[in-house]
């Protein structure tokens, strides 16, 4: 059978063509994950390395990054052992290393490897099976242990696999930790390296959802209590769509059977129905259905995507991105809950926080676009700790909470929120835009010729700048804007006379150029995206 497919991405393409006709197909794939050891450039980007399953991420290649790992922990540089929270070798083998895995196809497998090939060196693993990245973050933090390994890629299609490598604070790796591990890796397939498998003595399992429910009660963010009386006491339904991902079962066990919670996709289907696994408005059609059919006083759907980083909410009458519902979460923790301390977001996130910030007298922060950027303000060390940090692309945590994303948080943050309020989330949202100004997010990209990809289309794009310095003005559907203030944080970001911006970067993962705009009105969406386009085009030019 694999004779008919010239590669793995052939026959993923056909796959994905018809996954209910094609779904057998998944025997192919693993052929070529497991017989597929031609080298590929392994890189970390915002959220770890990811790769089409069969093509770059293959059983091989995903031995090559973990030999690296320990390779990296064998030389002991003290730069990277103090990013890992370790003092060296002999502490992390102590204090060992969880590992895991989405509902990807192939995730136990890909996770024995791994397991098999730490344990061989001496390390302590426990394996946790199937988890959402919060609880990652949250176990590490629990019970001690030196770092976590995580194979998911998150919200991307079904061929894709990922890596993500967290260290003993519970947070994303950063440079000082994975430009080493790519070092290493990339070294290693430069020499064409073909590494035997090898599978664990022993597989110690781990309860990341019982750690997880100890971590949010021991640090008091959320009241779970409250929450669970709102559930019980109101007129209420809540439906939680898991996209047939890692936060299935979660909430059960965290609050509780409750006939007034509904859940949507937890069946197994590694192809997630043939939909992209993300939080979009597309993916709520489902969510939107079962809040229409209700009379209940208070609704609330939300979406998580397979790895629970990412979420989105709605109350049946407005969907509420993250660029709304993260400066909700502002303004709800520091007026209802008393906590103190910096409104954190990334560049491309709105500025409805920073009007609330501004309003409540909260220091606004703005980061490079990485949930990783956000680690020094969510560290219970932090000297300045975060309300909130969060950022557009649907990710979200809070107060000392964990240092991933959370789409758990995310959730009984809302649920909280409403139980507090006696309000549903669009009425909040609508009193606090009537408070703040109303904004207007949207976004967009082009493709670009993978030769550009990397330090060649950052230079392109850098002419923007000086071709519109602070000053300057730019045409709007005609009309002529003056540019107030330009940042380049990341990428360029031109904030316009009318409180109105437009943000131009490159993909940190993909030959693409992004697009994130904000408006003051709705029509003018439209026009933002348009001039971001031609301007974008003609630095490329």
């Amino acid at each position: 059978m694999i004779e008919r497919f010239e590669n793995a991405s052939a026959c993923w393409k056909q796959v994905l063509s018809d996954v209910k006709k094609n779904k057998g197909l998944l025997s192919v794939i693993e052929a070529f994950a497991r017989e597929n050891s031609a080298p590929s450039p392994i890189v970390f980007g915002t959220s770890g390395w990811r790769g089409e399953i069969g093509n770059d991420y293959t059983f091989n290649n995903l031995r090559i990054v973990t030999e690296a790992i320990i390779e990296m922990f064998r030389t002991g540089d003290s730069r990277v052992m103090a990013a890992i929270g370790v003092s060296g070798y002999d502490e992390i083998k102590k204090r060992g290393i969880i590992v895991g895995h989405d509902n990807r196809f192939l995730g136990r497998a890909f996770a024995m490897e791994v397991i098999g090939r730490l344990q061989s060196e001496g390390i302590k693993t426990w394996y946790a099976g199937e988890a959402p990245t919060p609880e990652f973050s949250a176990g590490v933090e629990m019970i001690n242990a030196a770092c976590a390994i995580n194979l998911t890629p998150s919200h991307n299609p079904a061929n894709y696999a990922g890596f993500k490598f967290n260290p003993s604070d519970g947070g994303p790796a950063g440079t000082d930790i994975t430009v080493h591990i790519e070092t290493i890796a990339n070294r290693m397939m430069s020499e064409n390296k073909v590494l035997g498998a090898t599978l664990p003595i022993t597989v110690d399992e781990i309860d990341l959802t019982a750690l997880y429910s100890e971590f949010i009660v021991k640090r008091k963010t959320l009241d779970i209590s409250r929450i669970k009386h709102f559930i019980k006491e109101t007129d209420c339904l809540i439906c939680i769509d898991n996209v047939h991902g890692s936060t299935r079962s979660r909430i059960q066990r965290i609050l509780g059977e409750s006939s007034k919670i509904q859940y949507l996709r937890t069946e197994d289907d590694y192809l997630f129905g043939g939909v992209a696994p993300e939080p979009s408005e597309k993916n709520m059609e489902g969510i939107e259905a079962v809040l229409a059919a209700s009379r209940a006083r208070f609704k609330l759907g939300v979406i998580m995507d397979p790895d629970g980083d990412r979420i989105r909410h709605s109350d049946g009458n407005v969907q509420i991105p993250m660029n709304y519902f993260g400066a909700m979460a502002l303004h709800f923790l520091y007026t209802h809950k008393g906590i103190r301390g910096a409104a954190v977001k990334s560049v491309p996130t709105s500025n409805f926080v920073n009007a609330i910030a501004a309003g409540l007298g909260v220091r606004l922060i703005e980061t490079m676009v990485g949930f990783k950027n956000f680690r020094p303000y969510l560290l219970p060390s932090s000297t300045e700790k975060a309300i909130v940090a969060f950022e557009e692309s649907d990710g979200i945590s809070g107060y000392n909470h964990t240092l991933e994303k959370d789409a758990l948080f995310g959730l009984l943050l809302s649920l909280e929120m409403i139980a507090t309020t006696g309000m549903n989330l669009g009425d909040y949202l609508k009193e606090l835009m009537n408070a703040f100004g109303h904004y207007y997010p949207d976004r967009s990209g082009i493709s670009v010729d993978r030769s550009l990809a990397g330090k060649p289309l950052i230079d392109k794009l850098s002419r923007i700048e000086k071709r519109y310095p602070e000053g300057s003005t730019i045409s709007i559907a005609g009309m002529e804007r003056t540019i107030k203030q330009v940042i380049s944080i990341d990428g360029i970001k031109m904030v316009l006379d009318d409180a109105s911006w437009l943000l131009i970067r490159p993909s940190g993962t993909e030959p693409k150029v992004r697009f994130y705009i904000e408006a003051r009105t709705e029509e003018a969406k439209i026009n933002l995206l348009s001039a971001a386009e031609e301007i974008t085009r003609e630095a490329l030019r």
